[in-house]
């Protein structure tokens, strides 16, 4: 189940980022539009986008690389154990 959930993500990134494997910003905002609505409004404000693609672009070069692109999944993840979490509880 794991392995299906890994190679849905890279699928995922794959579909957006192109032959380059990076994401510009109009690259992730569709992702997260496309495929992550469930878990994140639609970004209709530029400034979230921009706030967003510059803390996910650790290195500064104005692309996403997978590996700041899973840091983004990490932290829909957490946000979604925490309410999966307490929705539990109660």
């Amino acid at each position: 189940m794991m392995f299906c959930g890994m190679a849905s993500i890279i699928k995922v990134f794959h579909k957006y980022s192109g032959h380059n494997c990076t994401l510009r910003k109009a690259d992730l905002k569709a992702l997260i539009n496309n495929e992550m609505n469930h878990f994140i409004k639609k970004i209709k404000d530029k400034k979230i986008l921009d706030r967003l693609f510059t803390d996910l672009d650790q290195n500064g070069d104005l692309e996403i690389d997978f590996k700041e692109f899973v840091a983004l999944i990490a932290m829909v993840t957490s946000a979604c154990h925490e309410i999966f979490n307490q929705a539990h509880k109660h």
